[in-house]
């Protein structure tokens, strides 16, 4: 938890990470997959991971980006790790990453749908439909069968958690993302139903960060980095690895009796507005 006395809303030495010693969190003998993991809030995530005792599967596109991070991984901590590149957005890609990370660790523990895009466009009336189509596929038909494909197992299995990765746009949408608003609401209401389709064994999830100072944040125009300070209450983006504890939680069995939630990581934007 951020301290509220820090003047610039970082935890001060010591404090705003999860103690090393709490073993509710740990990850030690579990495999995690983790797509768009490669940058962001998914490089974030995977090495969290990776540092609580996690495998992890770096999946992305790009597949030389993952192979780097999971040579960081297991460089930096002795973890074995895997980089396979995959587009979410087509099924086919989808099945060959999760036989692949079946292949090689026989069994995936936490699913983390991370990967997403939200494209600019000049104007509604100029959205194609193949920009439409992209939109949805990776960011919602992608998780759909990831989710299916894996929560199978796990239910079949010794459980499971999946994550998605939402978006504030989901209930606040703005003229400047809304296919994409639109297939974070549908992960949302995804999290939901497979919660209640996989359960008891498998607990689903989701996360709805607001707006992080990532890579993507380069795209911003100037009045949308300007209005940070006024539209989110704690007064700034956040940073990739704020996003860490709410994904620690939820792949933990700290989270044990958490299922179904949609959890906001926005520094209170999503309705301050009201």
């Amino acid at each position: 938890m951020v301290d509220p006395t820090s003047a610039n809303g970082s935890p001060p030495p010591g404090r705003g990470a999860i103690a090393s010693g709490d073993a509710s969190f740990d990850l030690d003998g579990r495999v995690a997959l983790v797509t768009g993991g490669s940058r962001g809030l998914g490089a974030a995530i995977c090495r969290a991971f990776a540092r609580r005792g996690a495998r992890v599967v770096v999946a992305s596109r790009k597949g030389d980006a993952c192979e780097a991070l999971a040579r960081e991984l297991r460089e930096a901590g002795g973890r074995e790790a895997a980089a396979i590149a995959c587009h979410v957005g087509r099924w086919q890609e989808c099945d060959a990453l999760v036989d692949a990370a079946y292949d090689r660790f026989g069994r995936v523990d936490v699913l983390v749908n991370n990967a997403g895009m939200s494209p600019l466009y000049p104007s509604l009336g100029e959205v194609g439909e193949a920009l439409y189509d992209k939109v949805m596929a990776v960011n919602l038909k992608g998780p759909f069968r990831l989710s299916v494909r894996i929560g199978e197992r796990m239910a079949a299995g010794e459980g499971g958690s999946i994550i998605n990765v939402s978006s504030i746009a989901a209930v606040m949408p703005t003229p400047h993302e809304i296919p994409y608003a639109a297939a974070k609401a549908g992960l949302n209401n995804l999290t939901v139903g497979l919660a209640r389709a996989f359960a008891p064994r498998v607990r689903v999830n989701c996360i709805m960060p607001g707006p992080f100072l990532t890579d993507i944040a380069q795209a911003w125009t100037p009045e949308i980095k300007a209005s940070l300070a006024s539209v989110v209450p704690l007064g700034r983006g956040g940073r990739a690895e704020e996003v860490v504890g709410a994904a620690l939680y939820l792949a933990s069995d700290a989270s044990s009796f958490t299922t179904g939630a949609v959890l906001k990581v926005d520094g209170g934007a999503a309705f301050s507005a009201a």
